[in-house]
């Protein structure tokens, strides 16, 4: 026997429902257990007995020493710091590294924050989108040429590749909405341009051009 339509009617309407308790509920459940993952494991780092008394104190902390790197004084010793691990071997690799990775997303130095399209193919159809890091490529013999990281999608990683200015145009949009578009796999809302919309990158460098970039 077959199910009445109205029987169907309300099948459907109860998958739906479930359907968007689930996408409204995963989400924040998913969040809301790697906070208190977090918040715990910086207890026990800790030995704090109450429960998000780590995080708050490494907040604290945190922003305590970001006050305190802000001074002359204390900028000349992590100044000396900083070219003590640089000196040493394989400590500069995991240092500078950790570093500039930091420093690309919330650092003074940001680097992730000049989205652009890129023509894949000279006179294809194919585009993709990414970050330019590096405006100028002279030091590596590649005037013209600039260099643009490419986020993958649901994933902490990502191909930088380098490209001519030609064929990279910049993106008048917010870098964090495009960041998370193209992590999202395309999914989230799409970023809303600005007044300049699309524009071609900078002219190529010319023969004149220093190493580090400048025009001479």
């Amino acid at each position: 026997m077959r199910p009445r339509p109205a029987e169907q009617g309300f099948t459907r309407r109860l998958l739906t429902y479930f359907l968007r308790g689930l996408v409204f509920l995963t989400p924040v459940g998913v969040t809301a257990y790697i906070c208190v993952v977090v918040f715990r494991a910086i207890d026990g780092w800790l030995g704090l007995p109450i429960p998000g008394a780590g995080f708050a104190v490494s907040l604290a902390l945190i922003t305590l020493f970001g006050f305190l790197a802000s001074s002359f004084i204390t900028r000349s010793l992590i100044g000396a710091l900083d070219d003590l691990l640089e000196r040493l071997p394989f400590v500069r690799l995991l240092y500078s590294s950790t570093r500039d990775l930091v420093n690309a997303f919330v650092g003074e130095k940001r680097r992730f924050d000049k989205p652009v399209v890129v023509e894949l193919f000279p006179g294809g159809n194919p585009r993709a989108l990414g970050f330019v890091t590096q405006e100028a490529l002279a030091q590596l013999d590649m005037p013209g040429y600039v260099s643009v990281y490419m986020p993958h999608s649901y994933n902490f990683s990502g191909q930088m590749y380098l490209f001519p200015t030609s064929a990279v145009s910049r993106l008048d949009a917010n870098s964090s909405d495009m960041m998370a578009f193209i992590v999202s796999g395309g999914v989230t809302e799409i970023p809303t341009l600005g007044s300049a919309g699309t524009t071609p990158l900078a002219a190529p460098l010319t023969s004149t051009d220093r190493a580090d970039g400048t025009s001479a």
